[in-house]
């Protein structure tokens, strides 16, 4: 008769057998490689996600047809007869951004909020009666439509008397900060410059300005053109480096010296992560002009490529007319850039694709790590090589042949940005041709070529900083852009593919 064990230590045999699994599991998983410092905060990483914020230009700038108001306008010219910032949230909700950016103050001193610092504000102007908010609204609206609030606050400020007084003016400037940062809930980008009034004798506190907003606001990021969050690319035209590199050091410039070279590229070697930012205006001016006309949604999706496509964030200017409102002509450029992205980046001829890889971290059957994690639209799976390689490759049948014109390549950056130098070849009659080559992939990369038919593909990885990690590899089309084919080699490329087609040719032995 077997014997039988007592209820007691039945279960305790079951409660280490339960943690043998467990251990033997623990065992089993490989754990992810280590990060490559520096790497993105929780706030810097949601702001690159975000890709593209609205910014909206708009004060009494909008009124008096000028750019860069005098300080001295009656705030009576203000004075918006439809003011809804309701649309301006639902345009930029709806056109895929991820925040608006206010000119809460711009150069002039007008303050868009009531301000308890200064005379000099919405509070004085005839609209809503002198009881109106716009940065208020704009908050709400913005809230409602579930997109995140960013802020300008102009550190030179043509109206205020104490400017010049550095003390005087720091303690002004960081007043109206708490304001702005204290009534209004979230604030996720704060965006400064360095403009200074001619003939002033004037210290910005950058330092106490920063450590203010850090202390009031956890999810911001502090944008101007030498960081702390995120830097400015070094152009007002949207265009990022080829190469552009979110490490960066930050040691290397000052807010009003940088240098546009280093600011466009960053730094490999950098120890701070301080992401680029690309400005530009959908219209010549940054202000509303009656005179102005928006560029087209093709010159927009050059830019995207330019910008987004090159590990950066595009903060598009539209400003709001002397309505308060976005103009229908903005609206429909917006709407027409909205599908011709939605048109190409829907149909990923890569998503079932057959994916395998030189190596894999784990061995070749580990799932943790697997090639096939680049089919999934997301950071947070890669695929990862074995440690110790030299040769990171990753092979992908698309199942039957393609014509196709843009790849994305994406890292997931929280791990940190590797990759140095990559290029993509196609299997064209037996042997391998490069169709591409770059440089930084980052948190997204975007690559145009002329089109291109196949059904192989590889990537190599030529260089990187430490084993390289994919988080995503995309296959499209996009049949708006100006477009080449192969017969057209060597002839101009257009200004909107700055990748080089190579035809280097290696044999399929190789593959």
């Amino acid at each position: 008769m077997a014997a039988v064990l007592p209820l007691s230590l039945l279960l305790a045999h079951l409660l280490l057998w339960a943690h043998g699994v467990t251990a033997y599991a623990s065992a089993a998983a490989t754990p992810p490689p280590l990060p490559v410092l520096p790497v993105p905060s929780y706030a810097q990483l949601r702001w690159q996600l975000s890709e593209m914020a609205l910014f909206l230009h708009f004060g009494p700038n909008t009124f008096t047809d000028s750019e860069w108001g005098t300080g001295r306008a009656d705030p009576s010219v203000f004075a918006p007869t439809a003011l809804d910032a309701g649309q301006w949230a639902r345009v930029a909700a709806a056109g895929g951004f991820g925040r608006v950016v206010l000119t809460a103050k711009h150069h002039d001193g007008f303050c868009l909020w009531p301000s308890a610092l200064t005379e000099y504000s919405v509070a004085a102007s005839p609209w809503r009666g002198g009881t109106g908010d716009v940065v208020g609204e704009l908050a709400a609206a913005a809230r409602a439509e579930g997109i995140g609030l960013g802020l300008y606050l102009s550190p030179w400020d043509r109206h205020e008397p104490v400017y010049g007084d550095t003390v005087a003016y720091n303690e002004h400037y960081m007043g109206q900060m708490t304001e702005l940062l204290t009534r209004y809930g979230d604030v996720e980008e704060v965006w400064l410059d360095g403009a200074k009034g001619e003939g002033k004798n004037m210290d910005y506190m950058f330092d106490a300005w920063f450590a203010l907003i850090h202390q009031l606001q956890q999810k911001v990021v502090i944008f101007s053109d030498a960081g702390p969050d995120t830097r400015w690319v070094g152009d007002e035209a949207g265009v990022a480096g080829y190469t552009c590199w979110s490490p960066f050091n930050k040691s290397m410039v000052t807010i009003g010296h940088t240098v546009a070279e280093y600011s466009r590229s960053g730094d490999p070697f950098g120890e701070d992560w301080v992401p680029a930012e690309c400005d530009v205006s959908i219209r010549p001016g940054w202000f509303w002009h009656a005179s102005e006309k928006p560029k087209d949604a093709t010159t927009l999706l050059d830019i995207y490529y330019k910008s987004v496509g090159r590990n950066c964030l595009l903060i598009l200017n539209v400003p709001p007319n002397s309505s308060g409102l976005i103009s229908d002509e903005d609206v429909k450029v917006l709407q027409e850039f909205t599908e011709i992205r939605r048109t190409i980046f829907s149909q990923n001829f890569a998503a079932n694709a057959t994916v395998t890889a030189s190596s894999v971290r784990g061995g070749l059957d580990n799932l943790q790590f697997a090639p096939s994690n680049v089919l999934e639209n997301s950071i947070y799976s890669y695929w990862a090589p074995q440690e110790g390689e030299t040769c990171w490759e990753m092979f992908f049948d698309l199942g039957r042949s393609i014509s196709f014109n843009v790849l994305q390549l994406q890292e997931p950056i929280q791990m940190g940005q590797r990759v140095i130098e990559f290029h993509v070849d196609i299997l064209m009659d037996d042997q391998w041709q490069t169709i591409v080559e770059g440089t930084t992939i980052g948190y997204k990369r975007l690559l145009q070529f002329p089109v291109i038919e196949a059904r192989y593909l590889k990537l190599y990885v030529d260089n990187a900083r430490a084993d390289p990690l994919i988080s995503f590899f995309g296959v499209f089309m996009d049949p708006f852009s100006v477009r080449y084919d192969l017969a057209n080699h060597g002839k101009s490329l257009p200004t909107n593919s700055s990748e080089v087609i190579m035809l280097r040719t290696e044999s399929t032995a190789a593959m």
